[in-house]
């Protein structure tokens, strides 16, 4: 059995962030580092084989065992569900969940709401857990535009910062989900490959203990003296 652990990392400024840690850990591909068109980066001395998809697919590859190891956000695993061991968190992309709606709404329950979102899973269940009738309105972007336009009462959706949600004059009606990176497993690799994917969890898990604990170490800006 080939022993390299291949890894699917998310595409984009997450997947930056993450191959981060893997080279401060220890598992590096300087190749990856070079300006190409190659998706498939290996370095045999670290027994470590990345490869870049779309974060969307990160999980497929994982559970269907194209990848060992992959990292996805909490958003997607709760909203696919894959059937794969969820190892580490690792404590970056963070933001959170939330319902979104026009200023001043009101939601008085007198009718279905609709809800505008491309976690309709997770939407599903949020409002499940509450007993309230939904009216699910699957978009792939610019959800923000479906209540503006009336097509939907709330949208739920993904908040980093809240700035396009007051760019378009809607407001935060609840937090309901924190959401971050993950480090995921394929089950069979986990048993049959145990060896190298146990020693990149923890020397990814050390990576992310230091990290808290710099943030923790950090003292607050105190007020300016007069």
């Amino acid at each position: 059995m080939d022993q390299m652990i291949n890894i699917a990392l998310p595409k984009g400024r997450l997947g930056d962030q993450v191959y981060d840690m893997f080279e401060e850990a220890g598992f590096d591909c300087p190749a990856i580092r070079e300006k190409s068109r190659k998706l498939v980066f290996e370095n045999r001395e670290a027994g470590v084989r990345f490869f870049w998809v779309k974060p969307v697919d990160v999980a497929i590859y994982v559970e269907r065992g194209a990848a060992d190891v992959g990292v996805v956000g909490r958003d997607i695993i709760l909203e696919t569900e894959p059937d794969v061991y969820e190892l580490l968190d690792l404590g970056v992309g963070l933001c959170r969940m939330a319902v979104a709606a026009p200023a001043g709404f009101r939601d008085t329950q007198s009718r279905t709401l609709r809800v505008a979102t491309k976690f309709s899973n997770i939407a599903r269940s949020y409002y499940a857990s509450m007993d309230r009738d939904i009216d699910i309105i699957h978009l792939n972007g610019s959800i923000e535009l479906a209540p503006i336009m009336g097509l939907s009462d709330v949208i739920v959706d993904i908040v980093e910062t809240g700035n396009t949600l007051r760019a378009n004059k809607l407001e935060i009606v609840e937090f309901f989900a924190s959401i971050s990176a993950r480090l995921i497993a394929n089950k069979s690799a986990f048993r049959f490959k145990y060896e190298g994917i146990d020693a990149i969890t923890q020397g990814l898990s050390e990576i992310v203990g230091a990290r808290a604990e710099e943030d923790w170490m950090k003292e607050p800006e105190g007020e300016e003296q007069s």
